[in-house]
Parts: C-alpha cells; structure tokens; sequence
C-alpha cells in the first residue's frame, strides 16, 4: 500500500523468549500467564514515549490463547497494562502466526484514517501450557482444520517436511541439507548475540556439523525435516508505538529514534486449498514485490531483512521469492553465507523464529521490533553494520502455510 501521509514506529520493547533452551524454564515449574507477558511489554514501551497519557487506541495481536490459555475478550488486558489506558478504544486481531503483524496493520490503518496519533501495538502467545503434541493439534487450525484427519500427528511440521521433500526432490537432497545447516547456524548465533532470544544460552560450537549429524527419520518425527529445522514453541510479548509526525512530537520521540514505515502489503491465499507449488512460498513472493513496488525500491536497497522462518525450509524459500537467488539456488545462496549477518543481505539479526523464538502472535511485533532497533542502532550485541546505499529494511510475517502473509517496507527515520 503507498501510504497517504507518513508513519512511524518506535519505542519497541521485547520479553524474553521462554521455552526450552532458556535457563529459566522449568516445564514442571508453574510460568508466567499470558497477562505478565501482555503488561511486561506493554509497560516497557509505556516508558520510552512519556507513559500512556501519550497513547490513543490499543491494538493487540494473538493467535490462540482461547486454547492455550482459555482466555479470549483479550482487548481488555490492554487497560491492565497501565491505569491510564483505561477507557480508551482497543481491538484484538488473529491471523495465526501473522497475527502480530495485522495487529500492525489495524494499527497503521488507524493513523492514516486518522483516527489515532499514537497506537500502542502488542503482540503476545503463551504455548508453553500443553505437551507438544496437543500444541501440534492446536497451531493446526492456522490451516484448514478439515485436512487435519490426513495430515501428521505434527501437522505443521508435516506440512512443511512436504515442501522441504518436494525440494529435495526436485533440487537436490544434499545440497538443501547444506543450506538448512547454514541457516540453523545463523540463527543460533545471532540468537546468542540477543539476551531474549530463546537459544542466547546455546553454546554448541560446529553448529553445521549437529546439524548434519542428524537425518530425518519419519518415524521419530517428520520424513523431511530434524528439530533443528524447526521453530521453538514459545511464551513472550512484543509491543511498540505505531505514530504519525505529530505523535512522535507529542511523545517527545526524536525522529532518529523511529523508523518510517515506507510501504505495506498484506496478501491472503485460500486456506482450503493446497499450496499452488509446495517448492514456491506464492503468497510471500505477491506480498514482497507488492510492498517493495509500492516503496519504488528493490532488493538492492535492502540493508536487512527479517523473515518468517518457522521451518529452515520457509528460509530457503523466502529468500528465492525476494529474488536473491533463483528457483532451487537458495540453499546454495544461504550455505554460501549471503544471509549471515556479514553477508551480502544479512537475515534474522536476532535469531529469526528458530533462534530467538516463535511466540506465533507476538512473531509479526518482534520482527517489527528488531527492524527498529537495527534502524536506529539500538540492536547492541547483535547490531550490524547499516550501508548508508542500503537504508532500507523488510519484514516478511506468514500465517499458516503461506496463507496470511503481511510484508512492511522501512527506512531510517
């Protein structure tokens, strides 16, 4: 969308990651519920635009706490954040595991019909609350339940080894395999550079090398795909400040601290039916081009990009729909290191999905998060260097198998 009047995010604000791998995680121990996370976040961004007498509407965006948590109605958590938001409108939005990044897009929306300056955006899931094998039957309904009879016990995992299989098949097994080795390493590492992300704590040092240890196994898992080709089940939170120029000025937010929001686009494919071409991401690939069409850039402008890496092979396949590599060459462009982060496109600075953690609605905020603190160098550890020809940045949040996908284009305020 070419947008009608400017646009700004800033003030983000991250939980940590929890789940396995952090040291703080204890299944058997009771853990944090889902309104911690949801006033954690909240108020950490509160603090950096002058409190919540500066903010306008909330919006928040989830996918299945009325599952997980057995909570809906989840606009009124919004209040419960700070006493000063109380009365003011609030809105929740679901679209699985892009659920945090429509909670963005309610939010611009709301700026450029101008009925808020400053929108307070959270985005929020608690998984840890199920064994792993009902969570699987719960992220299911992020496609069409109806195919949840014929699909894998883990269902997206399964549907996702599909496509990884369809690529070995028609591109090669080990030359994927290479490339899914290199991505896992540049999510552990730069998750390790990130003190919320979910594997910080990983201290494993040839990371290709436990990855190419293991092979598939279908009968332990999916046919195509290890756990160390997965995203994590996660708890955490995500919030910022979505605001127009004027909202920055009232909450006292100096523009070199906000990023622009340059261009959006959000896509939709009809979840009932298959995936047109299971070794393409179709969705992703209209939703990008839309969104860097409408900012009058190209890849080549891009400094960083952060994707929606659920599955190394969603990673692979991203990174061919942008356009850097050509169909089947994405793994050998990713294993040649051109999305590491001193790479030619350096991809998931703090770790992406598999390294810093899948809180499927908080997801879509986070990346919106990270892409602040790059653009403003707010990224400590895990800040990489920012070509001033390359000012530009891309968020990529899916839903489902490349069904709901929301792709943002941003510049350096």
């Amino acid at each position: 969308m070419k947008l009608r009047k400017k646009i700004y995010m800033t003030a983000g604000y991250n939980t940590i990651s929890l789940g396995t791998g952090r040291s703080e995680f204890n299944p058997k121990k009771s853990r944090p519920g889902i309104e911690h996370y949801i006033k954690e976040a909240g108020q950490g961004t509160l603090k950096k635009i002058g409190g919540a007498k500066n903010i306008d509407e909330g919006v928040i965006g989830n996918f299945m706490a009325a599952r997980f948590n057995k909570q809906g109605n989840l606009p009124g958590f919004i209040p419960y954040i700070d006493e000063e938001l109380q009365w003011k409108p609030c809105s929740s939005v679901e679209g699985a595991c892009g659920s945090g990044a429509l909670a963005l897009v309610a939010g611009m929306k709301s700026v450029l019909a101008d009925t808020a300056g400053t929108v307070l955006t959270v985005g929020v899931e608690v998984q840890n609350t199920v064994k792993a094998i009902y969570g699987a039957d719960i992220l299911a309904g992020a496609g069409w339940f109806q195919k949840r009879k014929n699909g894998h016990a883990y269902f997206f995992p399964g549907q996702f080894s599909d496509r990884a299989g369809a690529y070995y098949e028609k591109y090669g097994y080990e030359r994927t395999r290479k490339g899914f080795a290199r991505w896992f390493r540049n999510a552990i590492e730069n998750a390790r550079l990130c003190p919320t992300a979910q594997e910080h704590e990983n201290k494993i040092s040839d990371l290709e090398g436990l990855y190419l240890s293991r092979e598939p196994n279908g009968k332990f898992f999916v046919d195509n795909l290890t756990v160390f080709d997965c995203s994590k089940v996660s708890d955490g939170a995500s919030a910022l400040v979505i605001t127009s120029e004027e909202g920055l000025k009232k909450c006292g937010i100096d523009p070199q601290d906000a990023v622009e929001v340059v261009s959006f686009a959000q896509v939709e494919r009809d979840v009932t039916k298959d995936p047109p071409d299971l070794t393409e991401l179709t969705t992703i690939k209209k939703a990008v081009h839309r969104a860097l069409d409408d900012a009058g850039i190209t890849i080549d402008q891009l400094g960083t990009i952060e994707t929606h890496d659920c599955f190394s092979i969603a990673g692979i396949l991203a990174v061919e729909a942008l356009g850097y590599a050509k169909p089947g060459e994405g793994a050998d462009f990713v294993a040649a290191g051109h999305t590491a982060r001193d790479g030619r496109i350096p991809i998931n600075t703090t770790g992406g999905l598999i390294g810093w953690g899948h809180p499927t609605g908080a997801t879509g905020v986070h990346q919106a998060v990270t892409m602040w603190e790059q653009l403003t160098g707010k990224a400590g550890e895990a800040q990489i260097e920012m070509p001033g020809d390359r000012p530009y940045g891309l968020t990529i949040n899916m839903g489902g198998d490349d069904v709901t996908v929301v792709a943002t284009v941003y510049k350096r305020g």
